[in-house]
């Protein structure tokens, strides 16, 4: 009954309808209360729940964002029906996870992952051209590994129940998204935790919950049935001329720039833009480290996600990864704000550089 409605997703227009779904759906819930051009960012939004199960304590950036949520419970629910649910790991775990990790330093140095960085840009925030040249210098670098036999190893088929684990943790977190129970006291002997949630800035900006859930399964969904990917897509365009997912990024732009533009959230500039900054080199600098750990990993955030919906326990610690890189970068002073980026991001900026180059070189098929 599904299979005429899913025809045109896992087509090669599949991506170009997902594209366009979050160009609408993204700005949307920036007029319903997300931060401004932060409809669906999935760096942001991790770096959110980090801070919301008390990973880290930057009050201003606490949330469980059901958008997040959503995307991976849309892809697993997907990969059920049409029988996709394949779980599967094994693939070099360890060096996913610290992928995952520096991946979440990059792009908290640019403050946003590549879905936010299109969609800064469709915002009119010329700030996040910076970004996309990094994403992409990034990308070609990983590319050139790619060339050059980086390989981290086939996964192996797993149990069905370990698929089930991230899902299961999933529910379990709307539940405490929904709950929002205090079980601790502060020392001033108020009611507290364990989920945190920001009384100001971004982590207090949100849509209404079911909304918010609901665009997050509609576009886990699609994104698992079209394959939909912003890393992918210049991988593919450049080492086999293919440009089907390629489709799916321009199309993100134009639909995001079209639905900011009829609701007059369209603002043309490089100051003033809603939580980014103007440090143009390190919004180029922290996207190259991104990008490259993106690419070695196979994929982007929101891709990771997905993924790990499907039941690949490799994505699922890139997942993880990236959640204690988000946590980290609080921690140690690394993430930027509308200032800019903080005097510590170049140590941690070489220390993620070295570590990828190193997986880049040392997992060519030669040295195997």
């Amino acid at each position: 009954m599904l299979e005429p409605l899913d025809r045109p997703l896992t087509s090669s227009w599949g991506p170009v309808l997902t594209g366009i779904v979050v160009g609408i759906l993204a700005p949307v819930l920036v007029r319903l209360g997300n931060p401004g051009n932060m409809g669906i960012c999935v760096a942001c939004f991790t770096r959110d729940i980090a801070g919301a199960l008390g990973l880290h304590r930057a009050g201003v950036v606490q949330y469980l964002r059901p958008e997040i949520l959503g995307l991976l419970l849309g892809s697993f629910g997907a990969s059920l029906l049409f029988r996709e649910y394949r779980p599967r790991s094994g693939s070099a775990p360890v060096v996913r996870f610290f992928l995952g990790f520096f991946a979440m330093i990059g792009a908290l140095i640019f403050l946003g992952c590549p879905w936010r960085a299109y969609l800064r840009l469709s915002g009119g925030d010329l700030t996040a051209l910076g970004g996309i040249a990094g994403l992409l210098a990034g990308i070609g670098l990983g590319i050139g590994f790619l060339w050059n036999g980086f390989n981290l190893g086939r996964a192996h088929p797993s149990t069905r129940a370990s698929g089930y684990v991230m899902p299961l943790i999933t529910v379990g977190l709307l539940a405490l998204l929904v709950a929002a129970p205090l079980m601790g006291r502060t020392p001033d002997g108020d009611a507290t935790g364990p989920i945190f949630f920001s009384l100001k800035g971004p982590g207090s900006q949100h849509a209404p919950l079911l909304v918010a859930l609901g665009v997050g399964l509609l576009v886990g969904w699609m994104g698992q049935r079209s394959r939909f990917c912003t890393v992918g897509a210049f991988r593919d365009l450049m080492m086999l001329k293919d440009p089907h997912l390629f489709r799916g990024i321009a199309a993100l732009i134009v639909a995001a720039a079209a639905t900011n533009l009829a609701l007059g959230q369209f603002h043309l500039g490089t100051t003033g833009q809603p939580v980014a900054h103007t440090n143009h080199l390190w919004n180029f600098l922290g996207m190259v480290l991104s990008g490259l750990a993106f690419t070695l990993a196979g994929g982007c955030p929101g891709r990771q996600f997905i993924l790990s919906g499907e039941g690949d326990g490799d994505s699922a610690v890139f997942v993880l990864g990236m959640l204690v890189g988000a946590a980290a970068a609080h921690n140690f002073t690394l993430a930027s704000s509308a200032k800019g980026p903080t005097p510590y991001v170049l140590g941690a900026w070489i220390v993620g550089m070295l570590f990828c180059l190193a997986v880049g070189f040392l997992n060519r098929r030669e040295n195997v």
